[in-house]
């Protein structure tokens, strides 16, 4: 790429960024049209398009099928009885209501990813607001936010957490041992932040508005059964699909279950098949794929990749001060592109710089390497609180973010770059403070 082209292409990246931080235009036509820039002026070709789209089909098939499978629950009637439950448990107080959804949430995302229970719990969440009598947006939006945090807590939690993971070979039970504690702290970190950012809704009181009702009957208590089983199935299948010996990986898991969920609402004609179709979130899924096509041109530029050698000559081989910049540079570059392929980018470059270090051999570079020293592991870690965390600030942060935000505008309350990074920031800033003591910390130990 000629430096015009590189020029052009964070010029284009730029324009869209900013584009949608005020709102100019709507964000997926903001998207495409700096996709299609990206096309016309020749920076990316049909090859490009085709490798931006292999790289997003991970991540549109978890949230196809999580989209799917909550679809298919909400017919059941399970939601409205949850819903039920947890506004008793309120007993009518905005605190108790913040409170309880980050419970809610984060046990939740610790084992589904973290879009999938954003989709999952939405039903819920908006359903208790507006009994409540409280704007649903904001708890939508922190949400987004716990479940992005919670997904730190296993390896399967957070896309961009299980790119990194798998990427260097660490196993489930070495992310727990290693990882896990840093990010119950990310998690933990938000409880006392809540009655600043969001104090109308804390301060919140209708005692009357949680009295108890009647439980939502189920009508077809099999059909029930059959969604609860499918929920579970996909459940244990991100655990363990990929110790079993025909390895089924988390997007394959999900359009199992999908597949599995449009079967069950076929086979007991609760609805059309086209209406589950119809009710998918396709606004969301198309933005996203937008995303990977910029973040493709951004990456064929070469800034990315080249900035391994500039890490080499800025920190040599100061393993710990390379995770400290590693986990402020991916976070801010993670508020504003989509986490996914910026981590996927980080990922090469900071396995060329380990190379450069010569701590592990040319070899190294290769996906199927995975004898990493236990000394490089905290820049490993750096990148995925990076990538995940600083993910929170920014609506385009993060699939969860995209996928709250798609919710709230469907259900007539929309939220913007700016509303969203109200709560983002504050948080993302001191979720990455945390998380650059852990680092020490966890380095310090490793040494």
């Amino acid at each position: 790429m000629s430096p015009a082209q590189t020029y052009l292409t964070l010029g284009i990246f730029v324009a869209v960024i900013l584009v949608l931080a005020f709102d100019v235009l709507d964000m997926v036509i903001a998207v495409l049209v700096g996709a299609c820039a990206l096309i016309v002026l020749g920076i990316l070709d049909e090859h490009d398009v085709a490798e931006s789209m292999q790289s997003a089909g991970g991540p549109l098939a978890l949230l196809f099928g999580g989209m799917i499978v909550a679809r298919v629950l909400s017919k059941t009637g399970m939601f409205d009885r949850i819903s039920a439950t947890y506004l008793r448990c309120t007993r009518g107080s905005g605190k108790r209501y913040l409170l309880i959804l980050v419970l809610l949430v984060t046990p939740v995302c610790a084992l589904l990813p973290n879009a999938t229970t954003v989709i999952l719990l939405a039903p819920v969440i908006i359903q208790v607001a507006r009994a409540l009598d409280v704007d649903f947006a904001a708890p939508m939006v922190l949400a987004a936010i716990v479940s992005n945090s919670a997904g730190m807590l296993t390896l399967v939690g957070d896309p961009a957490t299980f790119l990194v993971g798998s990427s260097i070979g660490l196993s489930f039970t070495g992310y727990l041992r290693k990882v896990s504690l840093g990010g119950l702290l990310s998690v933990l970190i938000i409880l006392p932040m809540l009655p600043l950012l969001m104090k109308d809704i804390w301060r919140a009181r209708r005692p009357e508005a949680a009295a108890p009702q009647s439980p939502a009957r189920i009508d077809r208590p099999w059909f029930a059964v059959l969604a609860l089983a499918d929920l579970a199935l996909m459940v244990v299948l991100f655990l363990f699909g990929e110790e079993l010996p025909v390895r089924i990986g988390p997007p394959a898991v999900a359009i199992i279950a999908a597949t599995l969920a449009l079967l069950a609402v076929y086979t007991a004609r609760v609805e059309p098949v086209d209406e589950v179709l119809r009710a998918v979130d396709w606004k969301t899924l198309v933005f996203l794929g937008g995303v990977f096509v910029l973040v493709r041109g951004l990456s064929k530029s070469g800034l990315l990749q080249g900035l391994s050698l500039k890490v080499y000559e800025w920190f040599g081989a100061d393993f710990a001060m390379v995770a400290l910049a590693m986990l402020l540079g991916i976070g801010l570059l993670s508020s504003l592109i989509a986490n996914i392929p910026v981590v996927a980018a980080s990922i090469l470059m900071i396995k060329g710089y380990m190379v450069a270090t010569e701590a592990v051999p040319e070899i190294a570079l290769s996906a199927e390497f995975t004898d990493w020293p236990t000394t490089t592991l905290p820049v490993f870690v750096a990148m995925m609180f990076g990538a995940t965390l600083g993910g929170n600030a920014t609506m385009v942060g993060a699939s969860a973010n995209i996928v709250s935000v798609g919710i709230c505008e469907r259900n007539g309350h929309r939220v913007n770059f700016i509303g969203f990074m109200r709560y983002g920031v504050p948080i993302t800033v001191a979720q990455l403070a945390v998380s650059a003591l852990y680092v020490l910390a966890l380095d310090r130990l490793l040494s």
